[in-house]
């Protein structure tokens, strides 16, 4: 049984996305906790904090762990984030150097970095299908720009418009989605490192060093401080998962309306079970409802920055429901929003 239509067996392929949700499986987000593990133990060895050899035994043997999943789930259940159970876990299966696993760090340091850690793949993959998009329109204005169709406003016939017209009011949003992108990815992908208060205390004065080195191994922004309780830089990401899914909608809505009006001709369309003979403009439908869907959850993004004092459980787990599903809903509909834009054989006329 599936709650979310995202891992439908039947509804995945027409709403989400299989690349951007393997980033969210349990297996994916292990496997980032581990680096972190492996990224805190290697910099305090380097601080002489702990023994280099514990350290390197460490970053070997943590290759090796399979967790207990059912034990997982249940330390999750008793303890509202499933990192005490793992580092019980990771301790046991590392014997006498376990006792130097996790020294300073909290469970949020783990989940929020190894979230900014899948979400640097997922961004890659959102950029890559943009690019794509951005060119296969561009592609298609320069071949069939001067061709003419009728403009509209407020849904009646207005003045004659070159195609484009049209497609410009497609491609510009675009590009002012890269641009946003590239701004916000630094901010976004930034170490969290902060320990139980935030202040990277009970390191001997070297919680910033360690840091640093941290952020070097893993390859991320290093921000002056924790962002525990500061989510900004997370709700500024959903925005612009809603703003990229907003922009496709309007692709699809116009897609949809053109259609009707015989605007465009499309290759393949959706069959249905009442008139065989009819084909349905499905891909558009589809970004409607994504760009509705994506901004109905937005909001809920901005509950999570009221996170109260030092260390929030509620605010900060509403992100855990929300932002995966906006991720998997954009990468589906840009994915949705290249295979519609390839099946464009024909807008307007010659005329």
């Amino acid at each position: 049984m599936s709650v979310l239509p995202f891992d439908h067996p039947w509804l995945s392929g027409l709403l989400g996305d299989d690349e951007v949700a393997e980033l969210f499986q349990p297996i994916a987000e292990l496997r980032q906790m581990l680096a972190f593990e492996r990224a805190l133990a290697g910099a305090q060895a380097a601080e002489a904090l702990i023994p280099s050899e514990a350290a390197e035994y460490i970053a070997r043997r943590l290759e090796d762990f399979s967790p207990d999943d059912e034990a997982l789930a249940r330390g999750a259940s008793r303890d509202g984030v499933v990192v005490p159970e793992l580092i019980r876990q990771l301790r046991a299966f590392l014997g006498e150097r376990g006792e130097f696993l996790h020294r300073g760090a909290t469970s949020q340091d783990v989940i929020d970095t190894a979230l900014v850690l899948r979400l640097r793949p997922a961004i890659g993959i959102l950029s890559q299908r943009l690019a794509s998009l951005h060119a296969a329109l561009t592609r298609l204005s320069q071949s069939q720009g001067r061709r003419r169709l009728m403009g509209r406003t407020r849904m009646q016939d207005a003045r004659p418009i070159a195609v484009a017209d049209k497609l410009a009011s497609w491609i510009l949003p675009l590009e002012r989605h890269k641009k946003r992108l590239h701004e916000l990815r630094p901010r976004l992908l930034a170490l969290q490192f902060g320990g139980a208060v935030g202040i990277r205390d009970g390191l001997a004065g070297k919680g910033d060093a360690i840091a640093q080195r941290m952020a070097e191994t893993l390859d991320l922004e290093l921000p002056s401080g924790s962002w525990h309780t500061q989510r900004d830089n997370l709700a500024e990401f959903a925005g612009w998962l809603a703003l990229v899914s907003g922009s496709l909608g309007k692709i699809g809505a116009d897609i949809g309306l053109m259609a009707q009006m015989g605007d465009i001709r499309l290759e393949g369309g959706g069959s249905s079970s009442a008139m065989p003979g009819k084909q349905n403009p499905i891909g558009a439908e589809v970004l409607v409802t994504l760009a509705r869907f994506n901004a109905t959850l937005v909001g809920g993004m901005h509950q999570a920055m009221v996170a109260e004092q030092e260390r929030s459980g509620a605010a900060w787990s509403l992100e855990w429901l929300i932002l995966p599903q906006m991720l998997v809903a954009t990468a589906g509909g840009l994915r949705r929003a290249n295979l519609l834009a390839a099946d464009i054989i024909e807008i307007g006329t010659d005329g």
